[in-house]
């Protein structure tokens, strides 16, 4: 109910503009004015963010790539502030608790006992004029746990200090316990329902306040708090064994048979050096699953081989299939418990789909879409395999173990003419690409990018860049700490973490903080820095300059280093893989930071599931665009422009298997919502296969390559745990992002640069988060006439699908 738990780290942001009832500017001071009270109001007064009118935009933008792309001068940037402030710790994050692992337990603490008090609070609510309180006192409930739980997570995923780890860990583990209290706590439930019900109150509710109420409301109901006792003592016991039984099969997918044995002639075609390092006592020991074995089903040229191989990587170990199963019949057994015809109804009843008939009617019209680009790519492949003279069995069609093979024979044609990797990288470096993003981001959406000397303690790592946003009309309005080079025991995967979301603090939290402020013996400075525990804070424009927390980001890539060494000045150069990744990365990070949402439950990303990827999605396109390279896709060394017809060729390479690519992502969306139906629970407890069965009838029914009798593949869809019911959701929000690029963001006379394309989707998208219907975003984006993604459901989502995926 208190914490909407997201599909991953990638979350926050957008700004619906209530006309509320001024908030004045409470600055109190501590009455503590000595020792640290001073030290605290010397960082609190120098440490300003940059003015919205400020000059030095230029200037912002050279440093903006040196602190990235120069070693030198990121090592000096980054100690002006540690010699200034003598090495006293502003806190991790600028978190005022969190100097040394102890502040972990305090932050929690305090938190812990402002939580208390709104809870006490909420349920004495008997008039009127309180309970129109219910819907913020709620959301501020929220944000309180999100505060602990979201950076107590992240810390202990990222930081390298074990002490700190566990302290994270610890204070995690405190807040989480006592949401799930608040999760059974039926009196907030009934107060919340019965506020909802009273004309008066919700009528005096903002669109903010009445979303958050119903989602509250949705979340109090998925944790069974309706149910008689001995019905949600089953609920929690099922779920219990659902994340069990869940987490148990992502981590034990195996393959039935996990080695082969070849002699070395039957998998000619592999790399000679690849093939010496898998060789035991004259045979090659083939992995079936991994990289070894996609490298197989790539370049071997026999045929019978191939299938062999193919036939292992697909077939699963039974143990696991059979937990997969369970997974399926227990989710199914917990939807029938909480009401609901099937897991799959329960998991959408808050998507922009609704339920799994309008899933259906999109991956239904998509696949029809795809078609036609399906057949041409078989049609080449099999004319690649005609002139094949080891083509081998079956020479008149594409098999499933031929695939692979002959489109890396395609592609590696196509490849042979474009220019190579390296050379393109040296227009990427991370500088450029940073320097890009800012000057697009400028151009649409009037915001930029402004480098920050990190402060004593502030990030987590020497190589932590820290970024200002700045609105050019409502000055300070984000912060991102850009984690984005490799270091050894770090994650290797690309994520978008919010840290801290938008909020209103209202003038009641000032009193407390001002409070708070005067007893912690000069912690804070101020009243306002109080109100956020430290990090960043500005008054909004839009809401009668009332004081907001701004949101904090956190990005995490995994690129290389430059190279060391007292002659080497070359910077980090990104592959066009990993510059497309960025772009994406960084399509989150704008949706958290152009919402400045009063309530914290509809921030950014935390929106429903099928609609969080568009921005991420649609910021891809950017990437490539000539008018985008213009801006920044310029030689290292000569700084010379990038020729875009070279980014186009790699571009269309990318895609040259595009249709089948999207006939996977639809086959694999239809799997997930069969087996989210209610058919699980007619399967025959503890008999093993069913799932197996499904598997085949929607390849055979659907895939333009049948899948051979034998395999169970399911086994490793390890997503259908994350993503039960929604794994539709990339392929929805990138139709929808295609339509947008085409429609709003390639008619006008600017391209992908024209600042009223950037204007109207920051209003009618990235500004509402999760407060506004996602399909009245969509409309309002693409300006349309006719209603019909307006009024949403199974029709919109088979216009959608129809629309095709084609970028």
């Amino acid at each position: 109910m208190l914490k909407r738990l997201q599909r991953k780290p990638w979350t926050c942001s957008s700004c619906l503009r209530q006309q509320q009832r001024s908030t004045k500017r409470c600055l109190v001071t501590s009455s503590n004015t000595k020792g640290s009270a001073a030290a605290a109001a010397s960082i609190a007064d120098d440490y300003q963010p940059v003015s919205k009118s400020s000059p030095n935009v230029s200037h912002d933008d050279r440093t903006l790539r040196q602190v990235f792309d120069s070693a030198p001068f990121w090592k000096e940037f980054s100690s002006k502030n540690k010699y200034h402030y003598g090495g006293k710790s502003a806190g991790l994050l600028q978190n005022r608790y969190l100097t040394r692992p102890e502040g972990f337990q305090t932050f929690a603490h305090v938190t812990l006992q402002k939580c208390k008090k709104i809870v006490s609070r909420v349920l004495a609510y008997e008039s009127v004029e309180e309970y129109k309180r219910t819907a913020k006192d709620l959301d501020r409930l929220s944000d309180l746990l999100c505060r602990v739980i979201d950076l107590s997570d992240f810390v202990r995923s990222v930081h390298p200090d074990p002490k700190i780890q566990a302290a994270a860990h610890q204070a995690y583990g405190m807040m989480f316990e006592y949401m799930n209290v608040l999760n059974t706590t039926t009196g907030l439930n009934d107060q919340l329902k019965k506020a909802s019900r009273i004309p008066e109150v919700y009528n005096s509710w903002s669109e903010e306040e009445r979303t958050v109420a119903a989602i509250l409301e949705k979340d109090f109901s998925k944790s069974a708090i309706d149910l008689e006792d001995t019905d949600r003592q089953a609920f929690v016991d099922i779920s219990n064994e659902v994340v069990q039984v869940g987490s148990d099969f992502v981590d034990n997918m195996a393959a039935a048979t996990p080695f082969m044995n070849f002699e070395s002639s039957r998998i000619k075609g592999m790399d000679p050096v690849f093939v010496r390092q898998l060789t035991r006592w004259g045979k090659v020991s083939l992995p079936t699953v991994g990289m070894p074995a996609t490298l197989a089903l790539r370049t071997v040229e026999d045929a019978d081989t191939r299938r062999e191989i193919y036939m292992a990587n697909r077939t699963s170990e039974k143990e696991n299939l059979h937990r997969l199963e369970q997974l399926l019949q227990r989710r199914a057994e917990l939807a029938k418990l909480s009401g609901y015809e099937s897991f799959g109804h329960m998991a959408l009843a808050d998507k922009m789909a609704k339920t799994p008939e309008a899933v259906m009617s999109f991956l239904d019209a998509l696949a029809q879409d795809n078609s036609p680009r399906v057949k041409e790519e078989m049609r080449q492949l099999l004319e690649l395999k005609k002139g094949d003279a080891k083509s081998g069995n079956f020479p008149s069609e594409v098999n499933a173990w031929d695939r692979e093979y002959y489109t890396a024979r395609l592609l590696s044609t196509m490849r042979s003419n474009t220019r190579p990797d390296d050379l393109l990288s040296a227009y990427f470096s991370l500088g450029t690409v940073m320097q890009g993003l800012s000057r697009l981001f400028q151009r649409l959406y009037g915001i930029r990018l402004v480098p920050r000397e990190p402060l004593p303690g502030e990030t987590w790592n020497p190589d932590v860049r820290r970024l200002d946003v700045i609105d050019e009309h409502e000055g300070h309005i984000a912060v991102i700490y850009c984690d984005l080079f490799e270091r050894q025991g770090k994650s290797p995967n690309p994520a978008h973490f919010t840290l801290r979301c938008s909020r209103r603090i209202d003038e009641e939290e000032m009193h407390e903080a001002a409070q708070l402020s005067s007893q912690t013996g000069g912690l804070f400075a101020t009243a306002q820095e109080a109100a956020n525990d430290g990090l960043a804070t500005n008054f909004n424009p839009h809401d009668h300059n009332a004081l907001y927390q701004l949101p904090t980001i956190a990005l995490i890539c995994d690129f290389a280093l430059p190279p060391s060494g007292q002659h080497s000045s070359r910077p980090t150069l990104l592959t066009f893989r990993e510059l497309t990744t960025l772009f994406h990365e960084m399509g989150h990070a704008l949706h958290s930071i152009c919402g400045r949402t009063a309530l914290q439950n509809v921030s950014g990303t935390r929106c429903a599931t099928d609609f969080a990827e568009l921005p991420s999605v649609l910021m891809e396109n950017f990437a490539a665009a000539p008018e985008v390279l213009a801006l920044y896709a310029r030689h290292w060394e000569t700084d010379a422009p990038i020729d875009p017809a070279r980014v186009q060729e790699r571009v269309q390479v990318e895609r040259r298997m595009a249709g089948a690519e999207v006939e996977s992502q639809v086959l694999l969306g239809m799997l997930d919502q069969r087996y989210h139906s209610s058919k699980p629970l007619s399967w025959p407890e503890g008999e093993i296969g069913e799932s197996t069965k499904m598997y085949h009838n929607v390849w055979n029914k659907y895939s333009s390559i049948p899948e051979p009798a034998g395999t169970s593949w399911q086994g490793f869809f390890g997503h259908l745990f994350g993503y039960g019911a929604t794994y539709y959701s990339y392929l929805f929000d990138r139709a929808i992002a295609g339509k947008v690029w085409s429609d709003v963001f390639q008619r006008r006379r600017g391209g992908a640069v024209d600042p009223e394309a950037g204007h109207l989707f920051r209003e009618e998208v990235l500004r509402w988060g999760g407060g506004r219907d996602g399909w009245r975003c969509v409309a309002g984006a693409l300006q349309e006439r006719d209603g019909v993604l307006a009024e949403g459901g199974k029709g919109a989502m088979e216009k959608v699908g129809g629309w095709g995926v084609h970028s």
